[in-house]
């Protein structure tokens, strides 16, 4: 399954990459020039320095920029309640009809959403939401995760679908901002947001098709 994975995200980067060069780069040169600088005996205490000044503490606060407010998104959605029920449920049930049409459900819609500033806690917010805990929950071992996703409705189908949400789905909040700032230009963030994602969604449709098919037939 995961050499699968692993196959289809490098044929979809070399379709996508071919469609891009005939469409929106087309005529763009392709060359990549680097022009390499004097070689010099490298400085221990000024590469040590650089780096943390110009990539751990930049990263660090980008981060930051993202998760704090996020962090509070998460915590105010699944502790306050409207009617008898917290936000965060009624987010869930409003993305169900969507989650069920690509071969989800709107527990996993709203993770994933709400997993944009760091992709890993994206299961804890599902977690979060299937054991109504209030707070970003981890599992203790692979049989408890089973045991809470299986209760909850997972199927083969569900989890062949989180697989590909996870290859082909939006970056994260701080390569957004990379991307910005390597770009200069909200157009191609926004196309780096929105290209992977409506991929995911198109196999998970296809993949919940292909299964309503299996099921009509047999």
């Amino acid at each position: 399954m995961l050499t699968a994975i692993i196959l289809l995200g490098i044929a979809m980067t070399l379709l996508v990459s071919k469609l891009l060069s005939k469409t929106l780069l087309k005529g763009m040169p392709s060359s990549f020039i680097l022009e390499l600088p004097p070689y010099r005996k490298p400085k221990i205490g000024s590469v040590i320095v650089r780096s943390i000044l110009d990539r751990t503490i930049f990263v660090l606060g980008r981060a930051i920029i993202v998760a704090a407010p996020a962090g509070i998104i998460i915590w105010i959605l699944a502790n306050v309640n409207a009617g008898d029920a917290s936000l965060l449920n009624h987010c869930t049930e409003f993305l169900d009809p969507f989650g069920r049409l690509i071969g989800v459900d709107g527990v996993i819609v709203m993770a994933f959403i709400l997993g944009f500033p760091a992709n890993e806690i994206v299961i804890p917010i599902m977690l979060m939401c299937y054991m109504s805990t209030g707070m970003l929950t981890d599992y203790s071992s692979l049989g408890q995760l089973q045991e809470v996703l299986t209760g909850c409705g997972w199927t083969a189908q569900t989890a062949l679908c989180v697989l590909v949400l996870c290859l082909f789905h939006f970056p994260c909040g701080t390569t957004c901002l990379t991307i910005k700032k390597e770009t200069g230009s909200l157009k191609w963030t926004a196309l780096a947001f929105a290209l992977p994602t409506a991929i995911g969604i198109l196999f998970c449709f296809l993949i919940k098709l292909s299964s309503l098919g299996l099921h009509f037939l047999f």
